[in-house]
């Protein structure tokens, strides 16, 4: 159970918390604390993964505390910045992407006892979204609105503002088709009747 990639996993999970105290913080870098904490679960994501494939320590703990992580993660990450934005079209958009997560779950947590959860495997539609929803969520944290002697983050803001914009709506459109494709997929086996 303790396994290097469930470790990692639950490192994830252990850096919610000190993720969003980041955030709240009376600090001029706050939200590049908070940006750099979301950035680290992101490649710790990707990370434990690899190495679970790499060291052959898949198990079903994994299975089962990965995706959790990942969706405590982000769904924070959304109610926060729904909050701190206050935009009705970002606060609809977090509401969709949350949304898209509960319903998902709930469809394979169904499609798995009818042995057919491969039927609503990860698509390549879900891994776009993942990817677009993760570009534009660290895009909406970090606001580089101090000084770093660095020029990395010194780019304009309105830069970095544009591109999480552009990416949280792309992210915005795929949850939605995914979520059309996932429920197409289930729906021979949602309308069966019980007998």
């Amino acid at each position: 159970m303790w396994t290097i990639p469930n470790q990692i996993t639950l490192f994830r999970i252990i850096l919610i918390p000190i993720f969003l105290l980041v955030f709240y913080l009376p600090l001029s870098w706050s939200n590049f604390g908070a940006f750099a904490i979301f950035w680290t679960a992101s490649i710790s994501d990707a990370l434990d993964g690899y190495l679970a494939r790499k060291l052959n320590q898949s198990s079903s703990f994994g299975a089962f505390i990965d995706p959790v992580a990942d969706k405590l993660m982000v769904v924070a990450a959304l109610v926060m910045i729904a909050q701190d934005y206050q935009s009705w079209w970002v606060s609809i958009a977090a509401i969709i992407m949350i949304s898209r997560e509960v319903f998902i779950s709930a469809l394979r947590e169904f499609m798995s006892s009818r042995g057919k959860r491969d039927v609503i495997a990860v698509s390549n539609m879900g891994k776009y979204k993942t990817a677009a929803q993760m570009l534009g969520i660290m895009g909406l944290i970090w606001q580089p609105n101090y000084d770093i002697p660095l020029i990395l983050f010194q780019l304009p803001h309105e830069v970095i503002n544009y591109a999480a914009y552009f990416f949280f709506v792309v992210a915005t459109i795929l949850t939605v088709s995914s979520l059309v494709s996932y429920f197409k997929a289930a729906w021979p086996e949602l309308k069966e009747q019980k007998s």
